[in-house]
């Protein structure tokens, strides 16, 4: 997750409410509003190989707190309930 400044949330603050407010009903729904967040950020950057490092970095690097935080917590449960493989 992205552990930033509590000044850098309260920034960022309408645009989380507003995303916390919104029914995200599909996958499709939610890749949509990563990749325009994404496309926000790269128009205000400089095309160049470090904004686009940058964007798939940040995916990257969501996904695998994604998976440390989340999903590797649901899989222990899984396992204590069904047994190991």
């Amino acid at each position: 997750m992205p552990y930033i400044s509590q000044e850098n949330r309260k920034a960022l603050k309408n645009l989380t409410d507003e995303i916390e407010k919104t029914k995200i009903s599909s996958p499709g729904d939610l890749n949509y509003l990563i990749t325009m967040l994404c496309k926000k950020y790269f128009l205000q950057e400089k095309e160049s190989y470090t904004t686009h490092n940058s964007i798939v970095g940040v995916l990257e690097s969501s996904k695998l707190e994604w998976y440390r935080k989340r999903t590797s917590r649901y899989e222990d449960k899984k396992i204590s309930e069904n047994g190991d493989v």
